[in-house]
């Protein structure tokens, strides 16, 4: 039988996500596989949850590497925090705030939208007024808006909130490792995000951080967490002192992650937050120039994902797909060449 993984070519991955892996968290994926309870391999995960905290500018204890991709934080974060008929506020202008929406509104949670048109940024004080009108258990938005390309005002939102019951809840699934995020300082309550996009990981795991007020209603429950997997007073169990068996852990794909905050650690966060945005900054003027313009107003536009405007009468698709192959093409004729 043909072994189809001795064909995989490297190609130049330039979609929203999985972003490119660097040479050294490849290398940390191909190292010896330990116990999931093996002493040394305890000692990674503390490290792990410390670079975790200096990346999100946290001092959260429940701060930790979920197992599973974005959409599993999305989902922990919620099915933790939503009970039957809560009031939750979701900030839409975009397809991962419908995501959002959708989950708790599977919970039972009383579902309000604020919604705004896709390609522009929440509105502050639309907000305002929103919480003024109704006391909401939990308000959520996404930081870097993945369909679109729009940064929302996440700062500037928690300070809206701050010294209310509400608790905060931000996606950083596409911002975190390439924006800033200050999670303490925006008082943010529940923040979850991804390995493959700045982190520049393979998918596969789902940084998580929980704030004190939001374990206190967390603890508070009237019922069980529904999802017996995503419960995290179970998991605290496993990543705290304790060392309580929740599940069995990806341990390379946790060796990954090690290696890939350890490099954004080693740049530094401020020079990694540079890179991309003189990357994007070259993209974008390369686009003008070729005469295509960019769907966000340049104030609100994410430096990681840049979404471009298709011409009319071109198919964007069969575009992609002819860059695919023809870069696949190239490589397997240089290949049978050498």
């Amino acid at each position: 039988m043909k072994n189809l993984l001795r064909d995989i070519e490297e190609i130049l991955l330039l979609g929203p996500g999985p972003s490119c892996v660097p040479p050294e968290v490849y290398w940390a994926l191909s190292q010896k596989t330990l116990g999931h309870l093996d002493p040394y391999f305890l000692e990674i995960m503390d490290d792990l949850k410390a670079m975790l905290r200096r990346i999100m500018n946290t001092a959260n204890d429940l701060t930790l590497p979920l197992s599973g991709t974005g959409s599993a934080g999305m989902e922990a974060a919620f099915v933790n925090l939503v009970e039957q008929g809560d009031p939750v506020l979701i900030l839409i202008n975009g397809v991962f705030g419908l995501r959002m929406q959708d989950v708790a509104g599977r919970l039972g949670g009383q579902v309000d939208m604020l919604e705004f048109p896709w390609g522009s940024p929440v509105q502050v004080e639309a907000v305002g007024k929103m919480i003024r009108k109704k006391a909401y258990r939990l308000i959520a938005v996404v930081q870097a808006e993945t369909s679109t390309g729009v940064q929302n005002p996440v700062a500037e939102i928690g300070r809206l909130l701050k010294g209310g019951e509400a608790i905060y809840l931000v996606d950083t699934v596409t911002s975190l490792g390439g924006l800033e995020v200050c999670m303490d300082d925006w008082n943010i309550d529940v923040l979850y995000s991804g390995t493959q996009k700045c982190l520049s990981c393979p998918p596969g795991l789902a940084p998580l951080s929980f704030s004190e007020k939001a374990m206190a209603k967390l603890k508070a429950r009237k019922t069980k967490v529904p999802n017996w997997y995503l419960d995290l007073t179970l998991i605290a169990n496993y990543w705290g002192q304790n060392r309580v068996y929740h599940h069995t852990a990806p341990v390379n794909m946790l060796y990954g992650l090690y290696q890939a905050l350890l490099l954004i650690l080693e740049e530094g966060p401020e020079k990694v937050f540079k890179r991309h945005r003189e990357n994007h900054q070259a993209l974008v003027k390369g686009l003008e120039g070729l005469g295509l313009k960019m769907l966000v107003d340049e104030p609100f536009r994410l430096p990681m994902l840049n979404a471009v405007c298709v011409p009319e009468g071109v198919e964007e698709l069969a575009v992609r797909r002819r860059l695919r192959e023809r870069s696949f093409g190239q490589k397997r004729k240089r290949r049978q060449v050498d």
